[in-house]
């Protein structure tokens, strides 16, 4: 593992929380958002955060691409660059309705990819300082100590769903489906929060639906990388050029091969479930 990288992004990562992020947030006040699209709020906190961080990381890797969130957002073609060469991928502040609202759960998610294939993920917690760190094939640690997921005792694993379905009915139907040998849930909606969970042995799995890079990249090489399993739902790997949706985090391999099989037996698919926004 490059612990010098580690140590140069969770730095890049803790500045971008301590200037852009904490000074706004104060806990039950809510903060004036702006609307990207339905559901999809930004607010200064974003935007600042991600002018520090696609700064920094520029000056580790030098040649190397960013996209970010809200980079992104005004300029889509960016977002080729996902499968092109060394890129940096930014979410500067995940969870920011949860933020918003004076709320948490909300983090900071950064990825390397390279060729598409993601290969470094850093998750901040802005309010605890928890900083999860992954590289592939070197392992996961978190707080600079060698991390590894350790199986959960539930008698029913407890799984937490998305709300981002297009339609209520699938969803309702993958409540069902799984409520039938697992204690189920709503996501917070914030991947920052959830990988980290899974890990810890506070989830069982989580279903994601909509599955863009800067929210999943990081978590998918922190979670694999920690002895979980993050896969496709056919069981092929994550890619963050890959437009199609669904997602399966889980703890381990059992769980998510016993949740993924669950979904198949009753012809459920993740794929195309994401609502747009």
């Amino acid at each position: 593992m490059d612990k010098a990288l580690d140590l140069a992004v969770g730095q890049a990562m803790r500045e971008s929380a301590r200037l852009a992020i904490l000074p706004r947030f104060t806990p039950g006040a809510p903060i004036a958002a702006d609307w990207k699209a339905a559901g999809e709020a930004v607010t200064i906190a974003d935007r600042e955060s991600e002018a520090i961080l696609a700064e920094k990381l520029t000056g580790l890797l030098p040649g190397a691409r960013v996209v970010g969130e809200e980079a992104a957002h005004h300029e889509p073609e960016i977002m080729a660059h996902l499968a092109q060469g060394t890129c940096w991928i930014i979410d500067p502040l995940d969870g920011t309705a949860n933020f918003a609202a004076g709320e948490g759960p909300f983090g900071i998610l950064v990825a390397l990819a390279e060729g598409g294939i993601p290969v470094g993920g850093w998750i901040l917690d802005p309010l605890t300082g928890r900083f999860c760190a992954a590289q592939a094939g070197a392992g996961a640690t978190i707080d600079g100590e060698p991390f590894r997921a350790g199986a959960t005792r539930r008698e029913r694993p407890q799984i937490a769903i998305t709300r981002l379905f297009a339609d209520a009915a699938r969803r309702a139907a993958v409540f069902e489906v799984l409520s039938a040998t697992c204690d189920v849930l709503d996501s917070p909606r914030c991947a920052a929060d959830q990988y980290p969970r899974i890990a810890l042995g506070e989830n069982d799995a989580t279903l994601f639906t909509r599955t863009i890079a800067w929210d999943h990249a990081a978590g998918v090489v922190f979670l694999n990388e920690a002895g979980g399993c993050a896969a496709r739902p056919d069981g092929n790997p994550y890619r963050c050029d890959d437009a199609q949706g669904g997602l399966i985090a889980a703890a381990d391999a059992q769980r998510w091969s016993n949740v993924a099989r669950a979904l198949s037996d009753a012809g459920i698919t993740l794929a195309g479930a994401a609502v747009s926004a």
